[in-house]
């Protein structure tokens, strides 16, 4: 697939975009190197190839989902002392949405 000069100025249009013809050129050029790199990669036969989440096979090492914070520290009140108010354990923010 490539494209036309009519359609680069079709889409500028579209997106309210103000474009010279040498912009338009230029941008012509980019749009059809992507396009044709597209089409390289789907010309690639990956059948039989399971989809992947990485490029490499890793796994992330997760911790222990345990409390590592002691009792006698109290953080949170710490941090809330200094909120402009709080309730409950909770910040309070003014309304955004009525």
């Amino acid at each position: 697939m490539s494209l036309t000069i009519d359609q680069v100025h079709r889409v500028a249009h579209l997106a309210r975009i103000e474009i010279s013809d040498s912009e338009a050129d230029r941008t012509l050029g980019q749009l059809n190197e992507i396009f044709a790199l597209i089409e390289e990669m789907q010309a690639v036969d990956t059948q039989g190839v399971e989809p992947m989440a990485h490029a490499q096979d890793v796994a992330q090492r997760l911790r222990a989902d345990r409390v590592t914070e002691s009792g006698q520290t109290d953080q949170r009140t710490a941090f809330q002392s200094v909120a402009p108010e709080t309730e409950a354990g909770l910040y309070l923010v003014p309304r955004v949405i009525e």
